[in-house]
């Protein structure tokens, strides 16, 4: 027997077991539901298969989440445990789970850090956002001071450094694609 079939096979009895405690008949219930009363047993029973349209006005007459029906597994813990990891003077704090795609990093530099600017080039497209301080951007050509809520993006095939402007606390959020794709803002332009 696979799993599904397991957890299919719990559902008659998890929907008698709610339909008794909630108090309710076979055919108040069919009423509030419009599912007949021979369905209703034969779900209960394990005589139906339980389907999607049999679900979910149960669910809403037993104001239950669908999830409480069958019997489905808890999601686990939603929060990302990072392990915080040193390099170029900086703490940096994955805040994703999977390897590929888009990674994202809490940055933290400290007070006093003052390094010497060291451009490097790798491939992928980077996005970054200040929380506090302010963070010096070297890019190319391009010497860059950006405040608390400036953001900046860029490929980073680009010779490119960051550090803080000014030797004091820097916090920022980076958001870095080795396949290169772009961050994509929805926002209206501004009127002239």
């Amino acid at each position: 027997m696979t799993a599904n079939e397991d957890v299919l096979r719990e559902v008659g009895p998890r929907l008698r077991t709610l339909r008794r405690k909630a108090g309710i008949t076979l055919t108040a219930l069919a009423e509030s539901t419009g599912i007949s009363v021979s369905t209703l047993s034969r779900l209960e029973s394990g005589q139906r298969r339980a389907t999607l349209e049999l679900l979910l006005p149960l669910a809403r007459a037993y104001r239950v989440p669908l999830d409480e029906l069958v019997g489905a597994p808890e999601t686990g813990d939603p929060r990302v445990y990072a392990r915080p990891m040193q390099a170029y003077g900086q703490t940096i704090i994955p805040l994703t789970r999977q390897p590929g795609g888009p990674q994202a990093f809490k940055h933290l530099i400290p007070a006093g850090e003052r390094q010497t600017p060291d451009p490097k080039t790798h491939e992928g497209y980077e996005w970054l956002y200040v929380l506090s301080g302010r963070l010096r951007l070297l890019l190319g050509e391009h010497d860059l001071v950006l405040p608390p809520g400036e953001a900046a993006e860029f490929d980073t095939r680009l010779p490119h450094w960051f550090g803080s402007a000014e030797g004091g606390p820097v916090e920022f959020l980076s958001i870095f694609d080795r396949q290169g794709a772009r961050i994509h803002v929805r926002a209206r332009p501004k009127k002239s």
